[in-house]
């Protein structure tokens, strides 16, 4: 080490000093260049206590301050090991940053609440009126920026429709079709006005199924306009017709349980009892606790003459429909042989 008149030793000297100088020391001797070990520089700086940030930004939230407490507590809450307090400060800061109309905070503060406290009651509940908060703010804000927009009014149509004011949301989705006839889902919101009222009529049921056509053309990926139309075939006996619909929903949407079990109570109707099998075994895949799915494919088992399948699938529903204080059907007469 070189030492300078005054005695102090000169770092940059000691450095380029001619000398062998190993590769793998290299970062270590840039590291230490300008006499200081960051070992020793970290020792000198004590890390900040997640915990007592938190309480002060609780303390800030509580006095109403939360302009000054969401960013304590969105710094400190996700380092916090004491879990009731990271719950305190998650509650805290879900309440302010709906308060202080923060959005993206929020979404924050709840996606932390609902990944450490999973089906936590407090943590659901406040979830629920959290997201309705920002449901509605958003929703006045469109209101207030774009008022004849077709998304404001597509909106207001479905508030309208949520409190039974079917005419009412009926001309404010013809407004929408106005300004753009081709905005995907108003025809099927149509046809679903005309058939939530009380006994539709068959004309009825012919406009919505002229609503739910046209849905189709601008939309042929929409499986549930595919699924109401395989139900208004079903009840008029349209077998072939209700079964090409259904067909096309459980395509369209492969987690579609009840277009399988509708397909399968077609198939059924039809006679056609093993093409009934494969999407009866699928709805049962994806609704096991439906005991609708469990006693069609019973059916569908005993009339393609599979009586063991059939046997516990009758049992299975048995189980499910005693335990919901019901009374089973009877198994139909075993089926000697497959009809089909």
């Amino acid at each position: 080490m070189r030492y300078d008149r005054a005695g102090n030793h000169d770092c940059l000297s000691y450095f380029f000093m001619p000398r062998p100088l190993s590769r793998a020391l290299i970062p270590a001797v840039l590291g230490t260049l300008l006499c200081g070990s960051p070992a020793a520089q970290t020792r000198s700086k004590p890390a900040a206590d997640p915990s007592a940030s938190a309480q002060r930004g609780l303390k800030l939230a509580k006095d109403g301050h939360c302009e000054q407490a969401i960013p304590l507590l969105r710094k400190t809450t996700s380092q916090m090991a004491d879990k009731e307090l990271k719950r305190q400060a998650g509650f805290a800061g879900v309440r302010c940053a709906i308060s202080e109309n923060h959005p993206d905070a929020a979404l924050e503060f709840l996606r932390l609440l609902n990944r450490d406290f999973p089906r936590d009651p407090d943590v659901l509940y406040v979830s629920a009126h959290a997201y309705s908060d920002l449901s509605t703010a958003a929703a006045q804000e469109l209101a207030a920026t774009a008022p004849a927009s077709s998304q404001a009014r597509e909106l207001n149509a479905e508030a309208l429709e949520l409190q039974g004011k079917w005419d009412e949301a009926a001309k404010e989705y013809r407004r929408v079709l106005e300004q753009n006839p081709r905005v995907p889902g108003i025809h099927f919101r149509m046809a679903r006005l005309l058939l939530s009222k009380p006994d539709p009529s068959p004309k009825v049921a012919q406009e919505a199924k002229q609503e739910l056509q046209q849905e189709i053309e601008i939309d042929p990926s929409n499986s549930d306009a595919e699924y109401v139309l395989g139900e208004l075939a079903r009840q008029e006996s349209q077998w072939p017709e209700a079964i090409a619909h259904f067909t096309r929903a459980a395509k369209l949407d492969a987690g579609f349980g009840d277009a399988y079990l509708a397909l399968g109570q077609s198939l059924i109707s039809a006679k056609r009892f093993s093409d009934a099998v494969p999407p009866l075994e699928t709805a049962v895949k994806l609704e096991p606790k439906n005991p609708a799915a469990h006693y069609n494919l019973a059916m569908a088992y005993n009339r393609a003459g599979r009586r063991e399948d059939a046997d516990k699938e009758f049992a299975v529903h048995r189980q499910m429909t005693e335990k919901a204080g019901g009374k089973p059907d009877s198994p139909p007469a075993a089926q000697p042989e497959n009809p089909n």
